[in-house]
């Protein structure tokens, strides 16, 4: 007979640090900040400190109703949708820490004005907000948002207490999901409007830039092609990624008009591409809903000359909640033209299978959360064989997104993946880097 021993008060604290090594405390900010001080002493440049405090406010109930395991496992669900967002979408150095409960502070050494900032943690906001699952069921958050842009010299105690405040601000505030933290210095921004005029500025002078991130076989690792993505250098703002880009965009009634002259330019850049490599573009909830998508996306194809039979559409559960019918038509439609249809980012929302049963789909793309853990928890080994098996048994291609590790991607090929991306191999990259990269896999073959 087994005796279970009560758990002592701190044990679940314990527990919750042990399986959230991976992210520090607050004293990792300190160091970082000194850091950044120093190196920007040596090179006689300003230091520009942005931070944001991440509260999940429905935290408590959440442990009240499924269980202090529900809460731990949406903790780490958070702490990685907040880390792979900074990699993707900062392009300065930062530093993500724990601030205790429910919380995390983000800290970035990056010059931008007050209102990139506030775009950054509204798109992030958006992120965290979308369903978690756990064992007990699917988990939705509220996170709410303190935010601040740090004043010349100043301490990490005073900034971590002006965060603090400004939370509680927010907590106090019905509704408020984001707050700026007070005494600061602001510079006059640039209002919101303005930015959306800016975004429809640059799509009419083809500023936006689009880049590219590689995919490769996971039985050889050869480059087999790469997936769209886009970028707008703000001549205020800075670099603005492509999330933060389509949030804009959708503020701005702008989508649609955005989706097809980002793939416009991909088409183009790739039209000349060696071998028989792919090229993957996102397709939006706009897209979908736009009458002439189909007979649109078919005439900037063929204007552009990239083989159809080598082009794949990605679309995301969240494109087909509103018209799963319609939504089966239009794949229908481009996959009778020998285009290939891909269901993006499975395991991130619902996972309903009922979609693979109805769409006519040719791979399974998983979502980067479905890969994190294969090596080294063998409950989400156990989930990548059962969604491959499940594949097969369609006679769907598995795409793996997120690996970062060598011990990821050997796993992912011992389980029957087909190809997979991530920052292993190659980050997003220019038109013209791709192009070199694809020449010297050519030559190599």
């Amino acid at each position: 007979m087994s005796v279970t021993q009560p758990e002592r008060p701190g044990d679940f604290a314990r527990r919750l640090e042990d399986r959230l090594s991976g992210i520090a405390g607050v004293e990792l900010v300190h160091e970082r900040m000194a850091q950044w001080s120093s190196d920007a002493a040596e090179k006689l440049a300003p230091v520009h400190v942005h931070a944001m405090l991440v509260n999940l406010k429905r935290l408590d109930a959440i442990n009240m109703a499924y269980g202090p395991a529900a809460g731990d496992g949406a903790l780490e669900e958070v702490a990685a949708r907040v880390g792979h967002f900074a990699n993707e979408e900062l392009d300065a150095p930062w530093v993500l820490a724990r601030a205790g409960g429910g919380s995390f502070v983000l800290v970035a050494n990056i010059t931008c004005s007050r209102e990139r900032w506030q775009l950054i943690a509204d798109q992030l906001a958006d992120l965290l907000s979308r369903p978690i699952a756990v064992p007990s069921g699917m988990l939705h958050l509220s996170p709410r948002f303190a935010l601040v842009r740090t004043l010349t010299g100043e301490a990490v105690e005073s900034m971590l207490e002006r965060l603090g405040a400004a939370m509680q601000t927010a907590s106090e505030q019905q509704g408020a999901r984001l707050v700026w933290a007070d005494g600061e210095a602001i510079v006059p921004g640039i209002s919101t409007a303005q930015l959306e005029a800016d975004l429809l500025g640059a799509i009419d002078r083809d500023e936006i830039e689009v880049l590219f991130q590689p995919q490769f076989s996971l039985a050889d690792d050869t480059l087999t092609g790469a997936e769209a993505l886009a970028r707008w250098d703000h001549p205020q703002l800075g670099r603005i990624g492509a999330g933060a880009l389509f949030n804009l965009a959708e503020r701005a009634d702008h989508v649609g008009p955005l989706s097809r002259h980002i793939a416009r330019k991909a088409l183009w850049a790739a039209r000349d591409w060696p071998g028989h490599l792919r090229l993957s573009i996102n397709v939006t909830p706009e897209d979908l809903a736009f009458d002439s998508y189909t007979r649109q996306m078919l005439d900037i194809v063929g204007e552009s000359g990239f083989p159809l039979r080598q082009l794949t559409l990605e679309i995301t559960e969240q494109s087909l909640i509103a018209d799963v019918t319609r939504a089966a038509q239009i794949m229908a439609e481009f996959s009778a033209q020998g285009i290939r249809i891909a269901l993006d980012d499975f395991g991130a929302g619902f996972c309903n299978f009922r979609y693979l049963k109805v769409l006519p789909i040719h791979y399974i793309k998983l979502d980067r959360s479905m890969i994190e853990g294969i090596t080294s928890d063998k409950r989400d080994l156990a989930v990548l064989r059962a969604i491959v098996a499940m594949a097969q048994a369609l006679d769907l291609e598995v795409i793996a997104e997120g690996i970062e590790s060598v011990e990821q991607r050997d796993a992912a090929a011992r389980e029957q993946c087909l190809t997979y991306q991530g920052f292993l191999r190659a980050q997003p990259m220019s038109v013209a880097l791709f192009d070199k990269l694809a020449r010297t896999e050519a030559e190599k073959a």
